[in-house]
């Protein structure tokens, strides 16, 4: 386990409270019963805003805090514990997307509205079903962009797209007459739009060299994993809580060997898992190149998130999929997450070809 400063603690210790106490999965549950295409509650992103959540990664000249990836990784995975639905990691990869390639003025126009909790961000790059970075044809001439975005996360609400291009990155006002949504259902019920740039207008964030992309999806890759941990050791908890009181054949079911050695193996696999992501986000704080420590990161996520979201159903049994227990929710929020930014086939062909293979 990373070790941790008195002030990252502190956060992580107050980011407990808060989801234990504010946000359980509850409030998930009343998230998904309005059917709202925002797929979040307003009000707890400014209650994450007031706690200074929302501007973690940003640089204190904008109005944040600058306390790192690690910290940000901390408060994200103890939302995932609970579900807790924000557009908090889709903004932050968003300002970590301008902090890179960002001019100035760009900085000190967007940042500061990211940082207060009063603007949406999100990242937008693929324009199919499976994560491509490669097949980008969203182009821009005479600063008016032209494409579609598939399953944009927070595309629903967002208020500024940071929109991957086939010649880089750009910012597009969400308001702009040229920005058309479309609603996408998917399992989880969280907001997922196709969005369509119709000649809306665009600003190139041009500091960030030709690997600008690159490094945004590494980001957006290891905070996702953060999110995917935290999921994963709450249907863990889950799982064996059940496990301890549920008796069939006249004995509680964490008795049988069988399932102590199941069980036993999801720890191993969880404690590794632990270990790549934050040698990640160590990584990334440190400035270093994160491109495999990113790969490691998701792949590890996805493969025991997969896993763990599986087993717990099987070990409920049938009833693990009726809408009374918790632990469906977790299956059905993994699906999209392991597609997100690279299912672990595409990360493990990356990972290769990162290593020239």
């Amino acid at each position: 386990m990373a070790k941790l400063s008195e002030e990252q603690v502190m956060l992580r210790d107050m980011a407990q409270t808060w989801v234990r106490n504010e946000s359980p999965v509850t409030k998930w549950r009343a998230v998904r019963d309005a059917g709202d295409a925002t797929g979040y509650d307003p009000a707890v992103y400014a209650e994450m805003a007031g706690m200074g959540w929302t501007g973690v990664v940003i640089p204190e000249a904008h109005g944040g805090s600058d306390f790192g990836w690690m910290s940000l990784g901390l408060v994200v995975e103890e939302l995932g514990r609970t579900l807790t639905a924000s557009p908090l990691v889709s903004s932050s990869i968003a300002a970590g997307a301008i902090i890179l390639g960002g001019s100035e003025a760009q900085k000190a126009k967007y940042l500061p509205a990211i940082a207060d909790g009063s603007l949406v961000a999100t990242l937008a790059v693929d324009e199919g079903p499976r994560h491509d970075p490669a097949a980008i044809t969203a182009s821009v001439s005479g600063g008016k962009l032209t494409g579609t975005k598939a399953f944009v996360a927070e595309g629903d609400s967002a208020q500024l797209f940071v929109v991957a291009a086939t010649d880089g990155l750009y910012l597009v006002d969400g308001s702009d007459a040229g920005v058309h949504r479309s609603r996408r259902h998917m399992v989880d019920f969280r907001s997922h739009a196709e969005v369509r740039f119709d000649g809306a207008a665009a600003e190139k964030l041009a500091d960030g060299g030709d690997k600008l992309l690159d490094q945004v999806l590494d980001r957006a890759r290891i905070i996702t994993a953060c999110e995917m941990f935290g999921m994963t050791q709450q249907a863990f908890d889950t799982t064996l809580a059940y496990l301890k009181q549920r008796v069939q054949f006249g004995q509680v079911l964490a008795t049988f060997q069988a399932l102590q050695h199941r069980m036993a193996g999801l720890f191993s696999e969880i404690e590794l898992t632990r270990s790549a992501i934050e040698t990640a986000l160590v990584t990334l704080d440190m400035g270093g190149d994160a491109a495999e420590a990113a790969v490691l990161a998701k792949t590890r996520a996805n493969d025991t998130l997969h896993v763990m979201s599986r087993e717990a159903i099987q070990l409920h049994g049938g009833i693990g999929m009726t809408d009374e227990y918790d632990v469906g929710f977790y299956l059905k929020r993994a699906r999209p997450l392991e597609q997100a930014w690279g299912s672990s086939s595409y990360l493990r062909d990356r990972f290769a070809r990162l290593n020239g293979y």
